[in-house]
């Protein structure tokens, strides 16, 4: 079992979003991820990698598949391996819990059209 006080584990910074790793398991990886306001993500994907995020405070929102989808609390999203997203961080602090699992947690960034 793994427990994760994610609150404690939060660490922001102005300059870019933090991903901490709190745990890894076989075949994924467990992260909290802290945006500051209006903090966007590469445009990216994981081609052997299913990502999973929960918001848990904050939101915003996730470019995917030529759309736009919100994101707030209680919501999560889930990309299956390959799916291009970035996500855009809303007008205050996000906390999100990021799941990930798959043969490589590689990351491609991936120019927009």
């Amino acid at each position: 079992m793994m427990a994760f006080d994610l609150k404690a584990e939060q660490e922001f910074s102005l300059d870019r979003h933090i991903e901490k790793i709190l745990g890894t398991e076989t075949g994924g990886d467990f992260t909290v991820a802290c945006w500051e306001p209006g903090q966007t993500s590469p445009n990216h994907c994981h081609p052997q990698a299913t990502e999973a995020y929960f918001c848990m405070e904050g939101g915003g929102h996730m470019n995917v598949n030529g759309g736009k989808v919100k994101i707030q609390p209680g919501m999560c999203i889930v990309h299956p391996p390959g799916e291009i997203h970035e996500y855009v961080n809303g007008e205050q602090r996000s906390l999100l819990f990021r799941v990930r699992y798959g043969d490589s947690m590689e990351s491609r960034h991936v120019e927009k059209k």
